[in-house]
């Protein structure tokens, strides 16, 4: 019955490790979600900045699985090369390492004052009105959680480290490969790396290790390694040929790492007796070093040889020949896991539909020029594509606005709901102007001379203002905001001075009667253009 109380405790123990983890996993992201988002925004080409960027966004998330799955996701929307995606992966199996770390902290009694942090991190949560605060002190009762959760598995643990039967158990599983097959099945079960190995090392601190020493738990470590994979080998399935090729290099890299371990510990049985144990005095601190280890010396070795890596994956996953696929899009539900990343890509992704009704409104104002019947069909099929685009980012804005974001965050997606219906509108009065090319047409309305160079002009005005509004919401550089509201002024005067004149030539006899509607209509729709290119640049510049 004891062994029964003690099982529950350790996954009691465990519950309140891996929630202490989420708590500090998701506020850490939330408090560097800017960071995050500029870091990602920077891809380079300089392998040493892929891996510090794998690093230091696993660091913050707190899992390699998650970065990985954001590089598959990244690879799969185009935004990274194949090659800047391994030096990532590289370095985010660095990073996952400090979780290790942090577990192997236990050896030392500090585990109170870790734990009085659950206090410290609630008080910050209930008495302050700053979100950034609030996000800093469930970090911190999270980390506390992590100590407490550890603390309960490891007194509970010495219940089993007394039973001399259980001892005998674990000490008669010593075959290296199927210890190796132990830490990759029970990581591919439960998709967390940081669960198998804080269970070992919990278990080395209390004196419990599985195959009764040598590097038998270093067989399980590397297991670990491999079994980590599976998250992102399952977030791949359905992504183009690159993503897929991302997770299989992900694959790669940790079994290639493993086999030359795998030697290494093999040809040397007492490794860790004869290296790590002289050098730091606890089991746990030596499995962490080890965790460590093999990460960084594993990236030292394969990272010249990422276009060998490249060229394996892109052999075993050709390149198939069929139907093109759909236009690359920034949205994949893989980055809502990240939430600021998230927003960061569909802010890019609401500018592409602004750019889909920008260039629907050039068809369709060079069809109104031109007399083109033609462009009236073109449009109604761009406007049919952007409605479905619209669509699919509110319902994504949705979902991340579910995924518990801060009230900033919330702010911006927001401002993106606002942006789409206004990129919609544009769109709309892009097709308005097919109808007064319907009209132009089949009535044969001709203009005085000179109308069609004026309102191109207003035309070139709202193209110049977009790619303005384009500069402020997507590099935030509102600098240009003056700029933007004064061409904004100059199309709300320009179509105060077409009218006018419009009307001063009716008085005049110059112009025909049945010109008016369509003229006049015409400038209003483009001015209110420009009114919508105005919300979109203004509705950010407060958050």
């Amino acid at each position: 019955m004891d062994v029964f109380f003690a099982v529950i405790k350790i996954l009691a123990g465990c519950g309140a490790f891996l929630l202490g983890f989420k708590l500090l996993s998701d506020n850490m992201e939330k408090i560097a979600g800017n960071r995050l988002k500029a870091l990602f925004n920077k891809t380079s080409e300089k392998k040493l900045v892929g891996v510090g960027m794998g690093a230091v966004t696993t660091a913050v998330v707190q899992s390699s699985s998650i970065t990985t799955v954001m590089v598959v996701g990244f690879v799969n929307a185009g935004i990274m090369t194949l090659n800047q995606a391994t030096a990532v992966i590289m370095g985010a199996n660095i990073g996952t390492t400090i979780t290790a770390q942090i577990v192997a902290l236990q050896s030392f009694d500090i585990e109170t004052l870790f734990m009085s942090l659950i206090f410290i991190g609630v008080f910050m949560e209930m008495f302050s009105k700053s979100d950034k605060i609030k996000s800093c002190g469930l970090a911190f009762a999270g980390l506390g959680l992590v100590f407490m959760g550890l603390s309960v598995m490891s007194d509970t643990m010495k219940v089993y480290a007394e039973d001399e039967a259980i001892k005998n158990v674990l000490g008669k599983v010593t075959n290296p490969f199927l210890l190796l097959g132990i830490g990759v099945g029970l990581t591919a079960l439960v998709q967390s790396s940081s669960v198998v190995t804080t269970i070992v090392i919990t278990m080395a601190a209390q004196g419990l290790i599985i195959g009764g020493g040598g590097n038998s738990a270093l067989y399980i470590i590397l297991g670990s390694n491999i079994g980590t994979c599976v998250t992102a080998l399952i977030s791949s399935v359905g992504t183009n040929a690159n993503a897929r090729r991302a997770s299989l290099i992900h694959l790669m890299f940790n079994v290639f790492g493993t086999i030359i371990f795998m030697i290494l510990l093999l040809s040397w049985p007492t490794f860790q007796q004869d290296t790590f144990e002289k050098w730091f005095p606890y089991a746990s601190t030596q499995l962490a070093m080890f965790h460590t280890l093999f990460n960084t010396v594993c990236t030292i070795l394969f990272l010249p040889f990422t276009k060998g890596l490249v060229k394996i994956a892109t052999v075993l996953i050709p390149d198939k020949k069929k139907k093109p696929e759909s236009e690359t899009t920034f949205m994949d539900k893989r980055f809502l896991s990240t939430p600021a990343l998230a927003i960061n890509q569909l802010t890019k992704e609401t500018f592409r539909m602004a750019d889909m009704a920008m260039e629907t409104l050039r068809t369709a104002f060079n069809g109104f020029i031109e007399r083109d019947i033609t462009a009236v069909e073109k449009v109604v099929s761009e406007n049919e594509e952007i409605s479905r685009l619209s669509e699919q980012i509110s319902d994504y804005l949705v979902q991340v606005s579910a995924s518990g974001i801060s009230l900033n965050d919330e702010k911006l997606v927001s401002a993106l709901h606002n942006d789409v219906g206004d990129i919609v509108r544009i769109a709309e009065l892009a097709d308005n102007l097919t109808k007064y090319t319907r009209k132009e047409v089949s009535d044969n309305l001709v203009f005085s001379a000179g109308v069609g160079e004026n309102i191109s002009a207003m035309y070139d005005l709202l193209r110049k203002q977009y790619e303005l509004v384009k500069k402020i919401a997507l590099e935030k550089d509102y600098s240009l905001m003056s700029e933007s509201d004064k061409l904004e002024d100059d199309v709300d005067n320009m179509r105060r001075d077409l009218i006018a004149d419009h009307i001063a030539r009716m008085s005049r006899g110059e112009c025909r009667p049945e010109n008016n509607t369509v003229f006049i209509n015409l400038v209003s729709n483009l001015e209110r253009i420009g009114d919508h290119l105005s919300y979109i640049a203004h509705s950010t510049d407060n958050i």
